[in-house]
């Protein structure tokens, strides 16, 4: 039989539902009543209705009932359990209270009756599932968040299935954090029963024997974001190659500051090594290599790995031959590029015709592009004016960093009048003086002559001129340009 707080809860429910009160305040009300007694609300569970769990859950999360939290998890009624939006910081009470009571939900052979738990979410997301069940947005019925798989199960015996937990793992330090490290001891003593999930993977100096122990907990084939951050040498980046191989859903691939070890001896195998992983990697659409130095001659070893087309390719900061450049603009999984950024690689010993014919080669879908401090000078500029008139998606073109005259300037401001972009341009040279000094007097009338050009060219258009960073020194010479507007366009 139910309780007497059972009946008073449910009928205590009725009259929010009939009332015209204020629903968030009775609901409120409910939930502490039940907490004042955690034994009694333990017991009331199996009867509790769906929406009076996640307020339940929230005050019992806050205050620390550990014992609620823990028997609140078994009887939870939604497939997934958001909590990673509690908690703004990491609360290893409140998350070793949760684990217990997936402990007892995995020790039974069938899952209990009420129970829908699927997924238990430790990510910071979810905060619009507590928003809405605490009263700060509208309400919905419950039955919107039970997702389809649950719906078709049928309501007794059901086998539990190996319990997803979703985390977005950032490795960084010698050590983990106290409740990183108490989640990885769970699940490494669970591994048959618990598939460890991370979608976001980002990876900083920690040693790689840590990090290779924590990734073999990781389901890797859930990983679509990858940040690779750690000063490695080619050694340890081949060693890690066969883990990224297994990442056959990554997206997005980072990899910043890799260096060649004056030691190594292997330098080719390595990099056939960790390229060839490539050849796994299906689903990838953005790349971004940032100081890899090991890229120099070798751009094509990885190129010919891609399997599909890019959307985006980041190459910065770091030292490309011709021969990369040639086989960049002659790659067939670039042609589909929507981003290039080239920002810090020098292009002035490339042969001239290299740049053009890059860009000739991605104009039909290139919506931004970055050369920044690539050592362009006006001789080079010219040269991929056409290309660049004909890249008609444009939205976003950015030179910074650059010896650029006023001359040339003029040109391809007329170049790209057609284009609807923003842009982003260096400080003409003729602001500096023969020590290349910024002048601000001289800076003043070149803006005036920009300004010009543009009332001549008659479109609304608004352009940016920085000094940072400055094509002399390479140093931040101010962080905020101003813009130059003509006419009603004042949307950059």
């Amino acid at each position: 039989m139910p309780s007497s707080l059972q009946v008073s809860t449910g009928f205590f429910w009725s009259r929010v539902r009939m009332s015209t009160w204020n629903p968030p305040r009775l609901l409120d009300q409910a939930v502490m009543s039940l907490l004042r007694d955690e034994a009694s609300a333990i017991s009331a569970l199996e009867y509790l209705l769906n929406e009076l769990f996640p307020p339940l859950f929230m005050e019992a999360f806050y205050g620390s009932c550990r014992e609620t939290l823990k028997a609140m998890v078994q009887a939870w009624p939604f497939v997934r359990l958001p909590l990673g939006g509690l908690m703004e910081m990491p609360h290893l009470g409140t998350l070793q209270a949760v684990l217990d009571g997936l402990d007892v939900l995995l020790s039974h052979k069938d899952q209990p009756r009420r129970c829908k738990l699927q997924v238990l979410d430790l990510r910071n997301t979810g905060q619009d599932f507590w928003r809405m069940w605490s009263g700060s947005s509208v309400q919905v019925s419950s039955s919107s968040l039970e997702e389809p798989v649950a719906k078709n199960r049928p309501r007794t015996q059901r086998t539990f299935a190996p319990l997803e937990v979703f985390i977005e793992l950032h490795i960084n330090g010698r050590s983990m954090d106290g409740s990183l490290a108490y989640l990885m001891r769970w699940v490494e003593e669970r591994k048959a029963s618990i598939h460890l999930c991370c979608k976001k993977l980002k990876i900083e100096s920690m040693p790689r024997d840590n990090i290779m122990k924590i990734l073999s907990m990781v389901q890797l084939d859930c990983v679509e974001d990858v940040r690779i951050n750690c000063n490695w040498h080619l050694s340890s980046l081949a060693v890690f190659a066969p883990l990224l191989g297994q990442m056959s859903n990554v997206q997005r691939l980072l990899l910043s500051h890799t260096d060649v070890s004056a030691l190594e001896d292997q330098e080719e195998q390595h990099v056939v090594q960790f390229a060839s992983q490539f050849l796994r990697l299906n689903h990838l659409q953005d790349l971004f290599l940032v100081s890899t130095f090991f890229l120099e001659g070798c751009l094509n070893q990885m190129l010919r790995c891609l399997t599909n087309p890019l959307d985006t390719l980041g190459i910065t900061h770091c030292l490309l031959t011709n021969s990369d450049l040639t086989h960049l603009s002659q790659c067939p999984n670039i042609s589909q590029l929507k981003g290039l950024n080239l920002r810090g690689v020098t292009l002035t010993y490339s042969s001239p015709e290299l740049l053009p014919g890059l860009l000739e080669k991605v104009a039909a879908t290139l919506q931004e592009l970055y050369l920044d401090q690539c050592g362009i000078m006006d001789s080079q500029l010219e040269t991929i004016l056409p290309a660049l008139s004909h890249c008609f998606q444009l939205n976003f073109f950015s030179v910074r960093g650059n010896f650029l005259s006023m001359a040339i300037m003029d040109k391809m401001l007329r170049h790209t009048s057609s284009l609807l972009c923003q842009e982003l341009y260096t400080v003409p040279q003729e602001s500096f003086s023969s020590l290349g000094i910024l002048q601000l007097g001289r800076l003043a009338q070149c803006r005036a002559e920009l300004l010009e050009i543009l009332k001549d060219l008659g479109r609304p258009r608004t352009i940016w001129i920085s000094s940072s960073p400055c094509p002399h020194c390479g140093e931040d010479t101010f962080n905020h340009p101003e813009p130059i507007t003509y006419g009603s366009n004042t949307s950059a």
